[in-house]
C-alpha cells in the first residue's frame, strides 16, 4: 500500500471517528490547554499505531482503545498535574443537544463522573455512549462480566449518594 493511502486512511478514520477523540480530551482534560495537549498526545499514538491496526475489531473500538490508553497514561506520567487538578467548571461535550447544557441531572451526572478514578470514568463514558459490555472489555482490557459489575456497583453507589443528598433513595430509572 502505497503512503498516501494509508494517510488518506488513517485521516478519514480520524474524522469519521473524530467525537471519540474530543469524548476522551474532555473527560481528561481539565484546562483548554490540557485538552488540546492531550488531543496531540493521542494522534500521535494513533498515527503510530496504525499500522498495527489490522482490522479485528472495529476502528471506533480500537480508537478508544488507544486514545484512552494513551489519556491514562498522560494522567499517571504528569505528576503536577494530579497535584493541581481542579475541576473544571463545566465539562464541554461535543455534540450535546443546547437543551441539556442546564439540565440539574446532567450537572449531577457530571459531578459524579469527576469523582471517578480514569479507569471508571473511561467504563463510563464507553457505557454512556452505548456500548455493549462486551465493547467496553475489549476496549478496557477485561471481561464483560467484570464491567456488568463495576457499572452495577457504579449505578448503586451513586444512586445511594444521590438518596443521602436528597434525604430518599433514587429508583433505577434515574441512573
Amino acid at each position: 500500500m502505497q503512503v498516501a493511502d494509508t494517510d488518506r486512511r488513517f485521516a478519514e478514520q480520524v474524522e469519521q471517528h473524530r467525537g471519540i477523540l474530543f469524548k476522551v480530551c474532555n473527560l481528561y482534560g481539565v484546562s483548554h490547554e490540557d485538552r488540546e495537549d492531550l488531543a496531540q498526545d493521542i494522534l500521535i499514538q494513533l498515527w503510530r499505531s496504525f499500522p498495527s491496526f489490522d482490522g479485528r475489531c472495529s476502528f471506533s473500538t480500537w480508537m478508544y482503545r488507544v486514545a484512552l490508553n494513551t489519556a491514562i497514561s498522560w494522567l499517571r506520567h504528569d505528576s503536577l498535574r494530579r497535584k493541581h487538578v481542579e475541576p473544571a467548571p463545566e465539562q464541554i461535550l461535543v455534540n450535546r443537544p443546547a437543551k441539556d447544557v442546564d439540565s440539574d441531572e446532567l450537572r449531577i451526572l457530571y459531578r459524579l463522573i469527576d469523582g471517578l478514578d480514569p479507569m471508571q470514568k473511561a467504563m463510563m463514558m464507553l457505557y454512556l455512549d452505548g456500548n455493549s459490555h462486551q465493547e467496553i472489555a475489549d476496549v478496557l482490557g477485561i471481561t464483560a462480566s467484570n464491567v456488568a459489575t463495576k457499572i452495577n456497583r457504579l449505578k448503586n453507589d451513586w444512586k445511594q449518594t444521590q438518596g443521602q443528598a436528597n434525604g430518599r433513595e433514587h429508583d433505577d430509572d434515574n441512573i
